[in-house]
């Protein structure tokens, strides 16, 4: 049976913590691995990207692979095809299988019936490799995992499962702080509440994301209930001295985040932003050497 990551559950603890490891490895010396070569890895995106599909793209080539880029015009899955087709026929062709994508259930679907890896690059319900981004940026900027506090403010929304889920993995206490019709599902041991100075009392790192995912609208007056959730001066201030600011972007300044804090000297969001490639391609290694 082929490896996936769907959810970020595949992984323990530890070899958890010896990916991260390996994507350290892989920032000091980016032409260290040729674990692809030979190996052509489709990228599928049904949903627009920035920094999923630049940080794949890059990876699957500096890792000695072809990127196999298809956008949602460009599959038949967008005119109804079935993922289980659209799998089988794919993993006859490429050595892994990347989708970003809506329902998650097209991921799992896909992950049943593939031969070769299958990884979420974004579903509505989990952002894996974003968060396992997140943990390597802490890392850097901490030495270590364990013990950490991590507060996500905001909405309830992908980013903060797979932060919840990795999180505990890695030893890291993660807060969560929404508005209650909001709240996501608990996972494992993190905290939920309703109020952002609680969650990021004494946190080493207040993370935020963008209010209103693609293609959602204010239906149910989301802008005037995540008004207090914004992560500003005032609330980074509510974090140890030393905490840090992240949010996975794109940034709407000034109305989930403050431009003082996307841009100041306490933001870890540009270091946040590169790390998805280093980590992705300890991803893909960890993908195609099982």
């Amino acid at each position: 049976m082929p490896r996936h990551f769907l959810t970020g559950d595949e992984l323990t603890g530890e070899s958890l913590a010896r990916l991260l490891d390996r994507a350290l490895e892989l920032k000091t010396d980016r032409r260290a691995s040729d674990a692809l070569a030979g190996i052509s890895v489709a990228l599928a995106f049904e949903k627009p990207s920035t920094r999923t599909r630049v940080s794949f793209e890059v990876g699957v080539t500096e890792l000695g692979g072809t990127p196999v880029v298809l956008r949602a015009d460009e599959t038949q899955l967008s005119r109804g095809e079935p993922p289980r087709d659209f799998a089988q026929v794919l993993s006859r062709y490429v050595g892994a299988i990347g989708l970003r994508t809506g329902p998650h259930a097209v991921l799992d679907e896909l992950a049943a019936h593939s031969a070769v890896p299958v990884f979420n690059m974004l579903s509505a319900e989990h952002h894996p490799c974003q968060a396992l981004a997140d943990l390597l940026t802490l890392k850097e900027r901490f030495g270590s995992l364990e013990g950490l506090r991590l507060a996500y403010v905001g909405d309830g929304n992908n980013v903060a499962r797979s932060l919840m889920l990795l999180g505990e993995k890695a030893g890291v206490e993660v807060a969560v702080a929404t508005p209650a019709a909001l709240a996501p599902e608990p996972v494992g041991a993190a905290a939920l509440t309703t109020d952002a100075a609680e969650a990021a009392a004494g946190a080493h790192a207040v993370y935020t994301d963008v209010w209103f995912s693609m293609g959602d609208e204010d239906a149910i007056g989301k802008r005037e209930l995540l008004a207090p959730y914004r992560l500003d001066e005032e609330l980074l201030g509510a974090a140890r001295e030393d905490a840090v600011a992240l949010h996975c972007l794109p940034a709407h300044v000034g109305e989930e985040i403050s431009e003082g804090v996307l841009y100041g000297e306490r933001s870890a969001v540009w270091d946040q932003a590169e790390n998805r490639l280093h980590v992705q391609k300890a991803l893909l290694e960890w993908l195609v050497s099982g």
